[in-house]
């Protein structure tokens, strides 16, 4: 985010954007909130409303009305809503829900951070 875009929204009160441990692509399960107990993909991460858009989770109807010059059909739509980061936990690849950790792991003379599982240890990053 540019400096200055930034500056404007500290100067009108917005909250600052957060560090979220969780990735587009992740798995995740729903601890709470309706859809509880469901898993899916993260579609988006919104830093700014510390907000998720998961696949076939918060799912709600959109009536669109149509509009021929902008090529929109019309009807009623399923739309996956955000759900908030802290109603969520990253699922393991034995698919054990976890929250994340990172640590310092040299590959090729290289320094990287990577996301590990803080039940057993395993590394999340899929590379």
């Amino acid at each position: 985010m540019p400096k200055i875009a930034y500056q404007r929204r500290q100067a009108r009160g917005e909250r600052k954007p957060v560090r979220i441990k969780i990735k587009k692509d992740d798995l995740v399960r729903i601890i709470a909130g309706r859809d509880k107990g469901k898993t899916g993909k993260v579609l988006e991460v919104d830093r700014l409303a510390r907000k998720l858009t998961i696949e076939g989770v918060m799912v709600v109807k959109r009536h669109t009305r149509p509009n021929p010059s902008k090529q929109i059909k019309g009807g009623i739509a399923d739309k996956p809503m955000p759900i908030d980061v802290s109603n969520v936990m990253v699922l393991t690849p034995g698919g054990v829900p976890t929250r994340i950790g990172f640590k310092l792991d040299t590959v090729g003379g290289k320094v990287r951070r990577v996301r590990i599982a803080r039940k057993g240890g395993e590394t999340i990053d899929r590379k």
